[in-house]
């Protein structure tokens, strides 16, 4: 199947509709140089497997495009030589050099010495070419040199009219969905309209308003913690190692005043995987949403364990709604996707990402042959302005995952107006009202 998924094409309509794209970042830092012949090794294997891709658009405006070759790996960017303190600022630098799905390159790597003897290298892919799971099973592929073969075509290989006779077949065939989509999605728009209706207004330091640049905030917070003591803490409060990471970010949530018009409910939302083996999707996932009681959790982890586990339960008997209106995706033009985007994200009930990506494997850490010292992953954002910000209530994601005796957090903060942004001190102060704390970890304002 080289079509696009509609999810995946969704991903790359909202980046064409709105200026703002998603990226996913993988940061290694090590204590000595890389092997930059093997770090070449892997930037080439990179390009030769889920990220040696690119869409091709139909020829059909209602067209579902596809998925085509592309064989080019850009360069390893160096940098010169900089202080350790300096690395959460190239990170962030590095997440807003230019990724494009359709046009390239789809992912770039950068690498910065260290002026103690140590190294910094950085991955940014787009998120409509991978997500998070895809991003670690490509990297750990590239690490071991495996190749993958997606059967892809090259770039233009259909004649035109030959492209817009299938493609124009394929539209026809799916207009019944579509019309069935369209049903479904104005049931989901008159029900969320409703809600908003009887729904106390957003906090006032949440809201909108017209404030200039200079009160827009980002920042980005990455720390390390002991894995085992992790565990022995979502043990202690009768909860999972997840059910612990959704505490964390409602803790963070708590803390930065990112809460319900109770001041004290946090709406927190988890991405779940359904991607199978052999599953070349860009973007194979659901979600789940819960509301957590930021203080609550502190103490006790039982209710979120149970509201994870009741709401997966759930899904696999009836599929998240908002899925339902995925056959519309062609059929929906860009200034449409501009205005019921926050329907979508939910974004009036403040939600906080959390994305965990569970154990990874050992072989995403040794992409020069040898194990780095530190390895984290986050999400990113390119093309993000003020006013989007302010239309989503600003943005908060957490992400983990467990990778060689080390579990990271990574906390991504868009903020506007008065709103508190994250800081490290911020993020570990949210651990230890958990009783756990880090060990290293770097942090960025931009």
């Amino acid at each position: 199947m080289t079509r696009l998924g509609l999810l995946d094409q969704a991903a790359f309509l909202r980046l064409r509709a709105t200026g703002q794209g998603s990226t996913v970042q993988c940061t290694w830092v090590y204590d000595r140089g890389v092997n930059l012949d093997d770090l070449q090794t892997f930037r080439d294997n990179l390009g030769a497997g889920l990220l040696g891709r690119r869409i091709e658009r139909s020829p059909v405006p209602f067209g579902r495009h596809r998925w085509v070759l592309d064989g080019h790996s850009p360069d390893i960017a160096h940098e010169p030589r900089q202080p350790r303190g300096e690395i959460g600022a190239w990170i962030e630098r590095r997440s807003q050099v230019p990724v494009d799905p359709e046009h390239g390159p789809t992912f770039h790597l950068g690498l910065l010495p260290l002026d103690d003897g140590g190294t910094a290298v950085t991955l940014v892919a787009s998120h409509c070419v991978t997500d998070g799971r895809a991003l670690a099973l490509a990297m750990a592929e590239a690490a071991n040199g495996q190749e993958r073969n997606l059967g892809y075509s090259q770039a233009n290989s259909r004649g035109r009219w030959q492209a817009v006779r299938e493609d124009l077949v394929d539209a026809i065939l799916t207009l019944p969905a579509a019309l069935r989509a369209l049903v479904a999605t104005l049931v989901i728009l008159l029900r969320v309209s409703s809600a908003r209706q009887r729904q106390p207004p957003a906090p006032a330091s949440e809201a909108p308003n017209a404030i200039g640049q200079d009160q827009h905030t980002f920042s980005s917070v990455t720390v390390y913690t002991d894995p085992a003591a992790w565990e022995a803490r979502a043990r202690g409060l009768n909860g999972s190692s997840n059910a612990l990471f959704v505490a964390f970010a409602a803790r963070l949530a708590h803390r930065m005043g990112r809460v319900l018009p109770d001041g004290n409910s946090v709406t927190v939302v988890l991405p779940v995987s359904d991607r199978s083996a052999d599953d070349d999707r860009a973007n194979a996932l659901t979600s789940i949403t819960l509301t957590v009681d930021g203080q609550a959790v502190a103490n006790d982890l039982s209710g979120v364990r149970a509201d994870i586990k009741r709401l997966l339960t759930s899904q696999e008997q009836q599929p998240n709604e908002m899925l339902a209106g995925l056959p519309l995706i062609p059929f929906t033009p860009q200034w449409l996707v501009r205005r019921a985007e926050g329907i979508a994200m939910s974004t009036a009930e403040l939600p906080v990402g959390c994305s965990n990506l569970g154990t990874l494997d050992p072989a995403i850490g040794r992409i020069d042959g040898t194990d780095a010292t530190e390895v984290s992953m986050r999400l990113a954002e390119q093309g993000i302005t003020p006013s989007r910000i302010e239309q989503a209530y600003g943005q908060l994601f957490c992400g983990t995952a467990t990778i060689n005796e080390n579990r990271f957090l990574t906390v991504v903060s868009y903020q506007s107006g008065v709103g508190t942004t994250v800081t490290r001190e911020l993020a570990c102060d949210a651990l230890a009202d958990l009783q756990l704390s880090a060990t290293t970890g770097y942090e960025c304002r931009a």
